[in-house]
């Protein structure tokens, strides 16, 4: 199914100073930044940006302070007015808007997020949530109504009525996603949202947010400079770099295939194991799963072919039954049964396809057999210790170890 286009930017420039054509000749020049800045005294905040953002998807756009990530951000709903290029919500272009359009967009369409709150201290959790629905005239037992409903979307029921200034950190920053929230806008902006935050708080906000999106599906565009961040949190980051945006990809493509040094730079000091799920690296081959009616003999033959001491078993509509080991099916053979409903290992390891590779690591410690991979009782595939392994600690780790992964039986022993 083809995802639907929420906004569509394209050759978007945002120059701060007054010589915009002369700078828009030195960026066809491909002249720097700090090249421009020198020879025209003007700071290019955005340069020729093009990018697509879906319904539904988180999009991060990660750079270091100075990148133009926040002057992007700020563009998105004419906070700062662009330069030049166009910006697209749902087919309209925004930066044909007039001040009576950009109110109502903004109020309706799409929601900001800071990075320090900006609350009302002298006002209660509830009055701050529902302050955006005052402002746009909302009738005042119907948008406490509302702010009370988002109260335990934001997991802060109970305080509605507390001060925001005896709140901790990360309740006051629940308090600021509870107001954009409250506004029922298709596309919420969220700027360095939670980068004052303690780390444990902001790792805690960060799972809040993934939580409320599975519930809310909003059409996000978080902006970070923390890259360990923006690979949690994005479906799709964009990368920026002295005002451009120098690679837009998947969690795993810029992990896998950084477009430069800049980006390489950054993704060698991540920890794949803790932004890489099981989805992205399990295997599953048809003729490596046993049926439930399988007998011994079979198990003994697809084993030794594969040369795997187990292999799972599913049943006829592909539910995960348990995995039986070559030492089992020789036993069952010798016995002469022709079947091994006996001898599967009901309680064999499973995690579900969004689990990360480092959760892995606890269970092979206990177990010496693959993990399955389940999604609602349906087997969707195995992730042998080699691959977990060679993602924590590297391929030469794995290729120096071999005894990691038991070959014992493989002869029929």
């Amino acid at each position: 199914m083809e995802q639907k286009i929420k906004i569509k930017v394209e050759g978007l420039c945002k120059f701060f100073g007054g010589e915009k054509q002369k700078i828009r000749k030195l960026l066809l020049e491909n002249k720097t930044k700090s090249e421009i800045l020198s020879k025209t005294g003007c700071n290019v905040g955005v340069a020729d940006a093009s990018f697509e953002v879906y319904e539904g998807e988180i999009f991060v756009v990660m750079g270091l302070s100075g990148s133009g990530k926040s002057t992007l951000l700020r563009c998105l709903n004419r906070l700062i007015t662009p330069t030049f290029g166009s910006i697209l919500l749902d087919d309209y272009d925004l930066t044909k808007a007039d001040k009576q359009k950009l109110r109502e967009i903004r109020r309706n369409e799409a929601a900001m997020v800071f990075q320090h709150f900006g609350l009302l201290p002298h006002r209660d959790v509830i009055s701050n949530i529902a302050f955006g629905l005052e402002v746009a005239g909302v009738p005042v037992e119907e948008r406490e109504a509302k702010a009370e409903e988002v109260l335990k979307t934001v997991g802060l029921e109970g305080y509605g009525r507390q001060m925001c200034k005896e709140l901790s950190g990360g309740m006051q920053q629940r308090v600021g996603l509870g107001r954009a929230v409250a506004m029922d806008a298709d596309i919420l902006l969220m700027d360095e949202a939670f980068s004052a935050l303690d780390p444990l708080i902001r790792n805690n906000m960060q799972d809040e947010l993934l939580h409320m999106q599975e519930k809310m599906n909003k059409t996000i565009v978080f902006i970070t400079h923390d890259l360990d961040e923006a690979l949690k949190l994005g479906d799709r980051i964009a990368i920026m770099k002295d005002a451009k945006i120098v690679q837009i990809g998947t969690p795993e493509e810029i992990l896998a295939d950084p477009a430069n040094s800049y980006v390489r730079d950054f993704v060698e000091q991540v920890d794949s194991a803790k932004i890489i799920t099981v989805s992205k690296v399990m295997s599953k081959n048809p003729d490596r799963i046993l049926n439930h009616k399988d007998g011994p003999k079979v198990a003994i033959r697809l084993m030794r072919k594969h040369s795997l001491p187990w292999l799972p078993v599913t049943s006829r509509n592909g539910h995960f039954e348990g995995m039986v080991s070559l030492h089992d099916a020789i036993s069952a053979d010798k016995k002469g049964l022709d079947t091994l409903q006996d001898f599967v290992n009901k309680s064999a390891p499973t995690v579900g396809p969004e689990t990360y590779i480092h959760e892995l690591i606890p269970l092979y410690i206990n177990e010496n057999m693959p993990i399955s991979v389940v999604d609602e009782g349906r087997f969707l595939g195995i992730v042998p210790m080699t691959t977990a392994i060679s993602i924590v600690m590297g391929e030469e780790y794995v290729r120096h170890n071999e005894n990691l992964v038991p070959k014992q039986e493989l002869e029929g022993k």
